[in-house]
């Protein structure tokens, strides 16, 4: 694996850690030279560009409980890379599934999708371009989302 390529993997695992450990100002600046995008094409309100308005999107949907967790677990796999080292550019797809328990709810999985990933290089960093989120299948995320 190219230094570039493990570059990239682990900041595709570093936002799920970050996420799940409650830190949104870690998450958020993930996304210091990016966006994330809620749909596809989406219109200009599904997309949250630069750290503030990442975070702003994290605290208006997740649920933290006492210890600041979403008291979840993104499990990330079959991250595909493509990366444009001249170019300094990057795209992955990679599949999400997300875990939850919480004291009222067992463990359980409550959303699957998958991620489309845009990277690229600020002063020698690897960084997040644009990440949109696909929803593929939904289970119990009432004590997940705030909607």
């Amino acid at each position: 694996m190219s230094d570039s390529a493990r570059e990239i993997t682990n900041l595709i695992y570093t936002y799920a850690e970050f996420l799940d450990g409650g830190d949104l100002d870690a998450v958020a600046g993930l996304f210091t030279h990016g966006r994330i995008c809620g749909a596809a094409d989406g219109p200009p309100e599904t997309v949250f560009e630069g750290p503030a308005r990442v975070r702003q999107m994290y605290e208006m949907a997740t649920r933290f409980y006492d210890d600041g967790t979403p008291k979840t677990r993104h499990h990330t796999t079959n991250v595909q890379l493509f990366i444009d080292e001249d170019a300094g550019t990057a795209r992955s797809t990679s599949y999400y599934c997300v875990t939850q328990a919480t004291p009222d709810l067992p463990l359980q999985v409550i959303v699957t999708g998958h991620y489309r990933d845009t990277f690229h290089r600020v002063d020698g960093a690897w960084w997040f371009d644009s990440r949109t989120m696909f929803v593929d299948q939904v289970g119990d995320v009432s004590r997940h989302l705030k909607f």
